[in-house]
This record gives structure tokens, sequence and C-alpha cells, in this order.
């Protein structure tokens, strides 16, 4: 019993220190329940897409896909065609999809070719590889739009003529989705001042007598959200989700019984890639400005970093753990710079502390990762001996 519960400890014990982090910085911050409710609920709606989309190859056994940024940037590609065009709200979401799709599985098919001669070594690889793609999507944009590929709108190009700005306004699709099915809750004095504000509008108003400020809701991002979760319940117990699963657990094993190994982890990586190409979109919909050079470089990053926080490791991953990382990595986020300020005067600390962590917590998982598959060889070696280390 009292190794059991050690054993619970260990394995939740990065989502005990965020928690206990929170505890201690949330009375510092000042900040008020719905206010942390309301930054919470816009930063799940933001960011759940993304971390989900990391799932799958870790169900496949390749770890944390870093090569995600794969599809952030395909997802971006789209996004520029869309303010290219002109086309807004939900039309233009859905064709900014339509274009990254196509992009997003052919980089999805070259990673996944690269990673199967590197088992083994896919995270690294794959991240080695977001960087590599990096310089081609920089030479797109920077030198090729505009020149070959004809852009027509010139607030988005440089002052030469051609190379996209730094900078994009996505007002066009600005919280379409997330104001798709508008959802307010307050209470009653806050509704009669939100009527006067807003209007009669199409949108959902819930009054709670006893409810302290005003909290919308993205409704529609979480309903997508949650069709997304549901997709991913239903696809482990498809044929091709457990021959993913298998080789997940062993790639011998999973050979020997006839799964196309290779194949197969080449699909995990294109459905990863075209997810994460859609979650950049849904994540830059509610940001609504697109830095065109940057906003790719951190997509990755800080979504494995908030997986690993919720409890996930390189070889295992939950809904739970996306959900779980993502209100403690955010919630860190919202309250360590006003915590800082509070605590010592400089909300900056809260800032480096943050970024620590991020790259933190990825550095300890590997090397757990890699200290556990040492002591699993160790104890294969051993079986191997008899047990008794190959003494007589």
């Amino acid at each position: 019993m009292v190794r059991k519960f050690f054993d619970i400890i260990a394995n939740n014990a990065v989502p005990a220190v965020f928690i206990l982090i929170s505890a201690f910085a949330i009375p510092l911050s000042g900040f008020s329940a719905s206010y942390l409710v309301q930054e919470l609920l816009t930063r799940i709606g933001r960011n759940s897409f993304l971390i989900l989309s990391l799932l799958i190859p870790i169900m496949a056994g390749m770890g944390l896909n870093f090569g995600m940024v794969l599809g952030a940037m395909a997802g971006q590609i789209g996004l520029l065609f869309i303010c290219d065009w002109g086309i807004v709200g939900i039309p233009g979401m859905v064709l900014a999809c339509l274009i990254g799709t196509p992009i997003a599985i052919i980089l999805g098919i070259f990673c996944g070719h690269i990673l199967n001669r590197a088992k083994g070594r896919e995270m690294v690889t794959s991240y080695i590889l977001g960087f590599f793609i990096n310089g081609v999507y920089q030479m797109t944009v920077l030198y090729l739009m505009g020149w070959i590929i004809p852009i027509t709108n010139p607030n988005l190009l440089l002052s030469r003529g051609y190379g996209v700005r730094n900078a994009v306004s996505l007002s066009g699709i600005r919280a379409v989705l997330d104001n798709l099915i508008p959802t307010v809750i307050t209470n009653p004095e806050g509704a009669k001042q939100f009527l006067n504000v807003n209007g009669a509008g199409s949108f959902f108003l819930i009054q709670l007598p006893f409810f302290d400020g005003t909290i919308r809701i993205p409704l529609a991002t979480f309903i997508i959200i949650a069709l997304f979760c549901v997709f991913i319940v239903w696809f482990r117990k498809t044929k091709l989700g457990q021959d993913m699963r298998a080789i997940g657990q062993s790639q011998s094993v999973a050979d020997s019984a006839g799964i196309p190994v290779n194949r197969t982890r080449i699909i995990a990586i294109v459905i990863s890639t075209v997810l994460a190409c859609y979650g950049q979109i849904i994540y830059l919909q509610n940001m609504g400005t697109l830095n065109t050079y940057n906003s790719h470089d951190q997509a990755g990053m800080f979504s494995i970093a908030a997986l690993l926080i919720g409890g996930a490791s390189v070889s295992k991953a939950s809904i739970t753990n996306v959900f779980v990382g993502v209100i403690l990595f955010h919630l860190m986020f919202i309250v360590a710079p006003m915590a800082g300020k509070n605590l010592i005067g400089e909300a900056q600390i809260g800032e480096y502390f943050r970024v620590f962590v991020s790259y933190g917590i990825i550095a300890i998982a590997l090397v757990l990762h890699a200290w556990k598959r040492n002591r699993e060889r160790e104890a294969a070696r051993r079986s191997l001996r008899g047990g008794n280390g190959g003494k007589a």
C-alpha cells in the first residue's frame, strides 16, 4: 500500500508541483476569480486543439512530436492566402484549413519517412527537422511570396514589393469561431449592463444571482475540441488505432504480427501534422494577429510542455493529461508575472520563470525517459542471464 502510494506521487509529481506553485502564486497575483476563469477558458479554447494533436504519435510510440511545427507553418500559409484574397469569417477559416491540409500532408509524409530512418531518436530528429522546414518556410514568405507566388494585397507585402510583412492582421477571421455561438455567464446586474452595451443580440445569456463578474465562453470552439476528443477515443478502437498501440508497445512484435510498422508510423505523423495545422488556425483566429516569422516557433514547445505538466510522459499520454496540463501551465502564465511583481517588485521575474519552466520540464521529461529506458534494458539483460547477473 505504501509503495503504491509513493508510485502515485512519483507519477504525478509534476502536476502536484504546479498545483503548489499556483496555490502560492494566485493569492499573490491579486486577480479575481472571474478574471482567472475567463482567462483560463480563453486559453483552453485557444491551445487545446494543438496539444491534442500530440497524442496520436505518442500512441504509436514515436514520442513527443516536435515536428508539429510543420503543421503550424502549413496553417499559416493558408491564413496568408485568405488574407490576400479577402475571404473572411467561417468560410475564410475553412478555406485556410483546405489550403493548409495538402501542405501539411506532404510535410507529414516527408517527416514520417525521415523519422523511420531515425527510430529511437524521433524527438530530436523531429526537432531538428522543424528548423530545416522553418528555413524553407522563411524563404517562401520572405522572398517567393509577391515575386514568384502572386500576392495582390499590397498591405501584406514589404515596401520592396515582395516578401510578407512581419505582422499580418487577421481581423477578417478574428474570434469568428469563438463568437459563433456567443455565450455569457453573469449576474442579473451584469446582464443589464451587457444588454445595454451589446443589445439583445443572438447570444446565450446565463444569469446566476450570486456570480461575481461576467464571463464569455467560446462555446463553438469547445464543441470542436469535444468532437476532437470523441474522435481520439473512437480512433483508438479502430484497426489503425490498435495497430499504432501495438507498435507503441513493441515494434518487433508488431512487425511479426504482420503490421506495416513504417507505413503506420508515417500515417500517425501525417494525422498529427494535419491536426496541428487546424490547431494553429484555431489558435491564431483567437489571437487576431499573425506574426509571420515567429508565430509557429513556440507552438510545439509550449504544447509539449503543457502536456508534460499535465502528467503525461514521452511514452504515455491521455486526454485528461491535455486538459490538466493546459489549465496548470496557462494558470502559471497568467499569475506568474503579477505574482513576481507583487512579491519582488519585478514582473519580468515571472516571465523568466515561466520560460525556464517551459524548457526545464521538457528536459526533465527527456532525462527521465532515457533513464527509464536504460533501466528497462538492464532489466531485460538480467532476465536473459537468469536473474543472477551471469554469476555462477
